[in-house]
């Protein structure tokens, strides 16, 4: 059975005639005939029935062109895809946790090459799919943040993975909450400061261990727990609920909103940003261009 085969098989069905069928396709009729009756014969099936005006399809012939036109659509996907590379567009994909930084950074690349035609993606979410994305070669490089509670867990789960971490920078932990919050003047804080309000964490779905975790301090037994998946959504909560949220850069470095007070943590925990690819990956232009606009971060 050849691609070919059912290319012939389907055009047969359309036209409802060996005639046509071979006009179309530009093959003699004697020739598309007898591919079709080697196809036949291999399969075990009648597929057409003649009569006097031309063919019928069968019942199992139907059947079969059935699988055959979704065969030959995948195929025709992976020609464009790898074939016809001057009509491809350019493709680039990042999955993320939820880091403004990194935001930046691929809005930074996107304008850099100002491409005319281009597919590419951002994905923001829980920490376990970040994994999964790049693993899969869903993106190319996925960015994230290990403390020092989880680091050495995630080495291991990365090397399982066949997942290579490139550490770009360490900040320390701060407190993220509203200009109009209570404690919005201290010039420090603990989080036995804050245990009467709502803490905000990024939900992780069903990956709910502590290791998870893309807070600092995530073992840390705070009384009041507020979980989203959207920074949006988080800020918004803080400004409404006298919230707060823990970390080193979940506004975005230089950009944070002027509604949030940022407030040094006295339980420090050093939060290492960095990027995963696969293991032994080389990293595309752009890929190499993404990481560039993120290592600015290091000096900010």
């Amino acid at each position: 059975m050849t691609i070919l085969q059912l290319k012939y098989v389907i055009a047969i069905d359309e036209e409802c005639s060996m005639r046509k069928a071979a006009d179309r396709l530009y093959v003699s009729q004697p020739g598309l005939s007898s591919a079709v009756r080697d196809l036949e014969s291999e399969l075990g099936i009648q597929i057409f029935e003649r009569v006097h005006n031309g063919v019928v399809t069968t019942a199992a012939g139907a059947s079969f062109i059935a699988y055959a036109r979704n065969a030959v659509e995948q195929f025709e996907k992976v020609e464009d895809r790898y074939l016809n590379s001057k009509n491809e567009r350019p493709t680039f994909s990042v999955s993320m946790q939820h880091y403004t930084i990194a935001v930046d950074a691929f809005i930074d690349t996107v304008k850099e090459f100002d491409l005319p035609e281009y597919q590419f993606s951002i994905r923001e979410t829980q920490t376990s799919e970040v994994i999964e994305d790049v693993k899969t070669l869903k993106s190319e490089v996925g960015v994230i943040a290990l403390s020092d509670f989880n680091k050495a867990t995630f080495k291991k789960i990365f090397v399982d993975a066949a997942l290579e971490f490139h550490e770009l920078f360490s900040r320390d932990t701060y407190v993220y909450l509203s200009k109009d919050h209570p404690l919005a003047d201290a010039k420090e804080l603990s989080l036995d400061d804050l245990q009467d309000y709502p803490c905000m964490v990024f939900d992780q779905g069903d990956n709910t261990s502590f290791y998870y975790r893309e807070e600092a301090l995530a073992t840390y037994d705070y009384k009041k727990v507020i979980s989203t998946n959207e920074r949006a959504t988080s800020i918004e909560l803080m400004l409404g609920l006298d919230g707060y949220a823990v970390g080193a850069a979940m506004l975005g470095e230089g950009k944070t909103s002027s509604d949030i007070r940022v407030i040094k943590l006295k339980e420090d925990e050093m939060l290492t940003f960095g990027y995963i690819t696969r293991k032994g990956q080389e990293l595309s232009e752009m890929g190499r261009t993404f990481v560039e606009k993120l290592e600015r971060h290091k000096e900010i």
